[in-house]
């Protein structure tokens, strides 16, 4: 069993924020919004569609070229990357942290989403991924949760609510049992992924987020979706797609939209010519409207193209009408820029806030949603992207949609508007380290152990390499350093009448640069929006990195932050702190049944899988969902540790093979956490804060 080479997977560099005292409010002018309308397209449900047998005759990955090459026009990659690779900043001073006043509870926990899911789901006819890209939503008695590119629905206790598939998936003659877990291509109802009979090519669907309303009792689910040209080649055309549960029920029936993005950007025919990449969806809501933002790149030429907002009628989505109004808003020309009086700046990651409950939502200025976003990224700081900067900011930026009520009307007219405020510094972070890392791959490595590996003999040879490769590699395999997050928003929410956000930053602790968070409390200033910080800080620890931070709050304004920690003495982990409005976060733990068993192996770690050098992709995001008093977390993290050689058996001692290399976690091998080309788990907990 050779397995090929790898699908490359999109990141940006992130930085994070400090210590915020004093508000500088700019004024910004809002570009024109179209308002089209977006049609209901279909129906579909969470159950396995059709798929043939998986013969193992396709390759693992989606080549680099079907990730980044058009089915027309110049073949230029797509730079969705503009921060990497240059050097991490050096952040504040980090002390400590003050014990906050939520302290939360902790309720319930189980594994989420993995790896093994995900490559095996739907009969084995789709591309091994990561990173997973966390969203979760709860309410109603659903535990709703999804990553690239698998979905399933739970009940508070973990067990799945959906169809058991398990008698049809069978894989290379074996069955595999997913744990009910469905691909997002059936839950969205495209052909697979792959189909490893014949090797067609479905549409890529990435970057999935929800949110559960509680006001209309639906669940919204949105991915970004690149469509394929007769060759399968990706063909620059590209689209949102909006699942909206037709009930309360997430296992039912959903309603599905489509936002046709490929073409929502700026300068088009200039500095950043379109088509446009919609990149990054992330979803929020208030009393009247969905709001799904993207990030804009250009298929065909480097550069950035401003974040995108789309603003619905969330009435006519959760009643499932055949047309529903939407405004779009190019956020290109709408910051501010801070040290250059007159200039602006586009907007980028532009987090929309979700809202706990049925009462947390604003309604001054006939309806009110809140965005939060910074402005240290390239993206941010330069219209033609990529063109350099220090990565460092002392300001992020507070948005106001409002007049949100007359998207429900014959002529919505919604206005955006934005101010900066004033916060302490934040720079890109360093990456994580994890214990081991630059070493050798060892056992708890079993990917870059077996790369590494010329000695054991194997039903393909002597070396544990010849499972994997059908060419020799070299074997120097090491530890990997996973990637951190850049300097972008991370998920926002409007709880308690103030704004919460997060995001990743270098801070210096004991002297050492690493991987923190810096987190906001921000009181958006009501109808002029004059926003002023009312706490904000940062975490961080001695011999420790923290990434990809959520933030959930109840009505009341106590919450609680997930994120994963790593350290030279910690595996990456699934971690929490408590945070509220007067005391901040509080100290961080490892939630229970969360804690780290092994290092990220997943396939992006190895040269000999993705070139020189690696990059261990990591996040791109966790996620927070409240329902009713209780708070849940979702993070990426290592669930299991396992060796080849203690599970493999038909492949090192003599037999024939049972298509299973990898997997551990059970009887015959399966339902596993892993594979052999990654080893990613998602863990899902509640707390009552």
């Amino acid at each position: 069993m050779a397995l090929r080479r790898t699908r490359l997977v999109r990141t940006s560099a992130l930085a994070a924020p400090a210590l915020v005292v004093a508000a500088l409010l700019l004024p910004t002018t809002q570009a024109n919004a179209s308002s089209p309308s977006v049609p209901l397209t279909g129906t579909s449900s969470p159950v396995t569609g059709d798929f043939s047998p998986d013969t193992g005759q396709y390759p693992e990955f989606q080549t680099p070229e079907d990730e980044n090459s058009p089915e027309v026009g110049p073949t230029q990659v797509v730079n969705r990357t503009m921060s990497q690779g240059h050097a991490a900043g050096h952040g504040v001073t980090v002390r400590g942290t003050t014990r906050s006043k939520s302290n939360p509870t902790f309720v319930t926990g189980f594994e989420g989403l993995n790896h093994y899911q995900q490559r095996y789901s739907r009969g084995g006819n789709q591309f091994s991924i990561e990173p997973p890209d966390q969203a979760l939503c709860v309410g109603g008695g659903h535990v709703v949760e999804a990553v690239n590119d698998v979905f399933n629905v739970y009940d508070s206790s973990g067990a799945s609510q959906l169809t058991d598939n398990t008698a049809t998936n069978v894989v290379g003659g074996f069955p595999r049992d997913v744990h009910h877990a469905v691909d997002l291509n059936s839950v969205f109802g495209y052909p697979p992924a792959v189909n490893r009979t014949t090797g067609a090519l479905g549409p890529e669907l990435t970057d999935p987020t929800c949110i559960y309303d509680a006001a209309t009792q639906r669940f919204f689910l949105v991915v970004l979706t690149l469509d394929r040209g007769p060759s399968g080649a990706l063909n620059e055309v590209n689209h949102l797609d909006l699942a909206v549960s037709a009930t309360s029920d997430p296992t039912g029936r959903w309603n599905i939209y489509k936002i046709d993005v490929t073409n929502d950007g700026t300068n088009t025919g200039g500095q950043n010519p379109g088509p446009y990449l919609g990149d990054y969806p992330h979803i929020g809501a208030d009393a009247n409207g969905v709001y799904l933002t993207t990030n804009a790149y250009p298929w065909n030429s480097g550069g950035f193209a401003g974040a995108q907002v789309y603003a619905l009628s969330k009435a006519q989505l959760a009643a499932g009408a055949g047309n529903v109004n939407v405004q779009h808003i190019d956020t290109s020309g709408m910051v501010a820029a801070p040290s250059d009086a007159g200039a602006t700046q586009p907007g980028f990651t532009v987090w929309p806030a979700q809202s706990p409950g049925t009462g947390s939502f604003n309604l001054a200025n006939n309806g009110t949603e809140y965005f939060l976003s910074s402005n240290a990224a390239d993206e941010a700081t330069h219209p033609v992207a990529g063109t350099g900067g220090n990565y460092t900011s002392s300001k992020i930026v507070v948005w106001s949609m409002t007049n949100t009520a007359s998207l429900n009307s014959a002529s919505p007219a919604v206005h955006l508007s934005s101010r900066l405020v004033d916060v302490g510094l934040y720079a890109l972070p360093p990456k994580q380290h994890q214990p081991g890392s630059g070493q050798p791959a060892g056992l708890n490595s079993p990917q870059g152990h077996c790369t590494n590996d010329t000695t054991t003999p194997t039903i393909a040879g002597v070396g544990c390499w010849r499972l994997l490769f059908g060419g020799q590699p070299a074997h120097n395999e090491v530890v990997s350093t996973p990637d951190s997050n850049d300097t972008r928003m991370q998920q926002v929410m409007y709880a308690n009448g103030k704004l919460w956000g997060a995001l990743d930053t270098a801070i210096t602790v004991s002297g050492g640069n690493r991987a923190g968070i810096a987190w906001y409390v921000v009181k958006p200033g009501g109808a002029s929006l004059s926003p002023k910080v009312a706490l904000a800080g940062y975490l961080g620890e001695t011999g420790m990195d923290f990434t990809y931070p959520a933030i959930g709050v109840t009505p009341s304004g106590r919450g609680v932050m997930a994120f994963t920690a790593t350290g030279e003495a910690t595996y990456p982990s699934a971690a929490y702190a408590s945070i509220d409005a007067l005391t901040g976060v509080g100290a961080w733990n490892v939630v229970t049944g969360g804690a780290g068993a092994a290092t990220a192996d997943g396939f992006t770690s190895y040269k000999a899988q993705v070139g020189n050098p690696p990059r261990t992709r990591w996040g791109d995001y966790g996620a927070a969902s409240v329902d009713g008093s209780s708070v849940w977390v979702a993070s990426e993290y290592i669930a299991s540790a396992c060796d080849y050689t203690a599970w493999g058996g038909p492949f090192f001692t003599g037999g024939t093979g049972d298509n299973l290399l990898g997997t551990c976690g059970g009887a015959d091998h399966g339902p596993g956490v892993r594979t052999a080309l990654a080893n990613w788990s998602t863990r899902v907990s509640a707390f009552t804060p």
